[in-house]
Parts: structure tokens; sequence; C-alpha cells
């Protein structure tokens, strides 16, 4: 089998599976597995694939055509320009993601602390952490798997973070933080079954609230000022249809709320800071 003839048989057979970009999955599954780019591999559709890598590459095709993600695939993702390790025991890390871990690294001041709350893959801590190495990044999850991967990429990385086991803020109550950043679950119980395929890989624990996709944002806003400085920012990722009611509870429990849009327009980012214990509004 050659290089032409393998990508031509994984685009056929992703694209009966109906996997969106079909020719594009198929020359990174091979890509990966050779090691070479893309555009080597067009140059170089007449070469022979030995078996190894045929039967490699077969196999990875059949994991995307049951629409496993690419990144799962093979192991390992971008963000923010640095390498992260991801398995099915951590949320992959998304573009739209890295408007929330810019818009941390413009507002956290010099030498502050941050707590990364849901850390999943470390993707946000340890981007933080590499790209302000004067601050003090800790970071904390529920799932005792995630953080190992997270450990392991923030090693990779050779990133400087401290993570913690536990529930949202239990873990870290004792601490004050001149910034919490998080990507909570807020993805809809109603919103599930429109939902693409590749999503039923990815744990359900950090996408769906199980509620209205607003549970977390709730807890979150109340006992965020428990563990913020005075003048500390909280910061969250949101759902294109949650600016509202995440403002609206920034504005009660922390501060006048600001919002930031990702590429496609959408509001990606809510986040306020903590205003002065004599002008916090009485729940």
């Amino acid at each position: 089998m050659t290089i032409g003839e393998a990508l031509k048989r994984g685009e056929t057979e992703l694209a009966n599976a109906g996997v969106p970009e079909p020719r594009l999955d198929a020359e990174l599954l091979l890509s990966g597995i050779l090691g070479e780019p893309r555009l080597t591999l067009c140059l170089n559709r007449d070469q022979a694939l030995d078996d190894a890598a045929g039967h490699a590459y077969l196999s990875r095709i059949a994991r995307r055509a049951k629409r496993e993600p690419l990144q799962y695939i093979e192991g390992e993702t971008e963000f923010m320009g640095f390498p992260f390790s991801v398995t099915g025991d951590v949320l992959i890390p998304r573009p739209d993601t890295e408007i929330l871990c810019e818009a941390a690294i413009e507002r956290l001041p010099r030498g502050g602390r941050v707590f990364d709350l849901g850390t999943g893959s470390g993707a946000l801590a340890v981007s933080i952490a590499k790209l302000r190495p004067d601050a003090d990044i800790w970071a904390g999850d529920l799932s005792e798997k995630a953080l190992d991967v997270a450990r392991q990429n923030a090693k990779k990385n050779g990133a400087n973070v401290h993570f913690v086991l536990g529930d949202c803020l239990e873990p870290v109550w004792h601490l004050r933080y001149d910034m919490i950043v998080s990507n909570p679950p807020y993805i809809s119980e109603a919103e599930r079954p429109s939902l693409a395929p590749e999503l039923s890989s990815e744990p359900a624990m950090a996408l769906f609230d199980g509620a209205d996709g607003l549970t977390f944002y709730r807890r979150i806003t109340r006992e965020a000022p428990g563990c913020l400085n005075p003048g500390g920012t909280l910061l969250f990722e949101i759902g294109w249809q949650q600016a509202e009611p995440v403002s609206a509870l920034l504005e009660t429990y922390i501060g006048t709320p600001f919002r930031i849009k990702d590429y496609g327009g959408n509001w990606r980012v809510c986040g306020a800071t903590l205003r002065a214990v004599s002008d916090q509004g009485m729940e």
C-alpha cells in the first residue's frame, strides 16, 4: 500500500463515518505515524508504506471512524503554543479557552497568585506558569486521574504548578488568591442530544453540570470572595448564551462584570474584580 492509497482509503472510511473533515484527519493521522509533515506526504504519494506503519494507520482510522477525537488518538494536542498530553480522563483543550488564558495573563498582577479551578489537563495553569513565571500558580481538580495528566503536562513543559485534589475551592479555603480562573462544566442537559458524537468520548463531569449549565457558576461566584484577596479577579469561560446570567451572578457576588468575545464573535469570557467589602451588595 502506498502513501497515496492509504490516504485515499482513510479519507473514504472517515467520510462514510460522517467525520467532518475526512481528508484532513486522514492526513494528520498518517503524518503523526510517519513523523512527516502533511506536505511531505502529498509529495511522496507513490512511496510504499511498510506493514507496521500501514497497520498502525488503519487502526487509527478505525478509531476515528468511531468518532473518537483525533487528539485522544494521537495522545497530544497544542494549547497556547505548548504541547499537552491528553487522555479520556481530561477535556481536550480548545482554542476558545486560549481567550480565557490570555485574559488571565493580562489581568494577573506581577507576582500574583492564581488558582485554576477544575484544571483538567492543566492547560490553563501550565500555560500561565510558562508565560507568567513571576506568578504563583495553583490548580485543583476533583479527579485524581485528571491531576495525574496535569502533573505530567507540567513536567513536560517545565512549569512550576502546585496541584491539589478536591471539590471546587474546598482544598484551598485557607489560601487567598489574586485571581481565580475556571472553565467549569457549562453544557446543559437540554443541549446534550444535539452535540457532536466526539463529545461522548470526553469526561462527562468536565462538560455537563446535570442541569441548566449554570450550577458551577452559581457555586463558584458565591464561594470565591472567601478565597480572593481584596481587588482579586474571578474569570470564567462561558457558553455563548450564558453571558447575561453569569454577569448577573458576578454583579451580585463579586463586582462589576466585564466580557470578552472569541474569534467567532461570541461572548467567551466573563469576569469581575472583587469590590471592597463596604461596597458589597447584600444578598
